[in-house]
């Protein structure tokens, strides 16, 4: 993947504990800097798929009424699995 230089300013405390983290963990500021971004966005994207489930718990009987099941033949000679 391509990467793209991207500047931030911190204090100089914030800078220090970037670089204190990613030394303990063995990487460099950038990796360590990289890792909180992607947890971070793997954490909203797990917020939003708890959201919609709990949006569609709430309102299954609604969409079940509305949007009844289609009944399902089973073609000939097929298994059923």
């Amino acid at each position: 993947m391509a990467k793209t230089q991207l500047n931030v300013r911190v204090d100089e405390a914030t800078a220090e504990t970037a670089r204190e983290r990613a030394l303990e963990r063995g990487v460099s500021v950038n990796r360590y800097i990289e890792e909180l971004v992607e947890r971070d966005a793997g954490e909203v994207g797990h917020t939003f798929v708890e959201a919609a489930a709990d949006f569609m718990r709430s309102y299954e009987s609604v969409f079940a009424e509305e949007f009844p099941e289609p009944v399902h033949r089973e073609s000939e000679g097929r298994p059923r699995t």
